[in-house]
């Protein structure tokens, strides 16, 4: 397994993890972001990684890797790669996450939800309630970062490979904004 320092390593090498100034979905603003997309462009961290949450779940006679669309597609097909199972995903539907292009479960599955990083746990409840749905066995939850800092609860058994307290602040309480730092959105840049 590797370790706290490894992983954060790994997050800065990749330049994954951003220290600046950024503006989140949500509107609230916070002075470090995650671009995930920078760990899954480099196949050997993203395996790295995921032989963690392989390896953690590994005794649980899984037969089924489910994640959600898009950085649950990577982390679930390495994940699922590593395990010998079948790799399938939900996607948005009408604005909740679905299995769509005939993929489906059986009462008999055994099944780990994986996901890339965790911040409020909206998706992963909604990836739940449609694995449920099979009468499928959820024997847990594996995702790279919780950046939520341990505060989204599920209601099966969850690991992450990594837990960060990265605050956020309203833009009339943000400190940067204060020092008129200018803020950026990610995702929206060409960086």
């Amino acid at each position: 397994m590797l370790s706290r320092d490894e992983i954060i390593q790994i997050l800065r090498e990749s330049n994954a993890l951003m220290d600046g100034h950024f503006i989140l979905t949500s509107g609230l603003h916070t002075g470090q972001y995650i671009e995930k997309f920078r760990i899954l462009e480099k196949p050997r961290y993203t395996e790295l990684l995921c032989r963690d949450i392989a390896e953690h779940f590994g005794l649980e006679n899984i037969t089924a890797i489910v994640g959600p669309m898009t950085g649950g597609i990577i982390i679930g097909y390495e994940v699922a790669r590593q395990l010998g199972v079948k790799s399938i995903f939900t996607e948005r539907v009408e604005g909740k996450m679905k299995f769509k292009r005939g993929f489906s479960l059986t009462e008999k599955d055994r099944v780990l939800i994986v996901e890339d990083i965790i911040t409020t746990g909206g998706s992963i409840l909604e990836v739940i309630d449609d694995v449920i749905k099979f009468n499928s066995k959820i024997v847990g939850l594996g995702y790279l970062v919780d950046r939520s800092n341990g505060r989204a609860k599920f209601p099966v058994p969850s690991q992450a490979l990594l837990t960060l307290n990265i605050e956020t602040y309203s833009p009339y309480d943000c400190p940067m904004c204060k020092k008129g730092i200018t803020a950026v959105k990610p995702g929206s840049t060409n960086k």
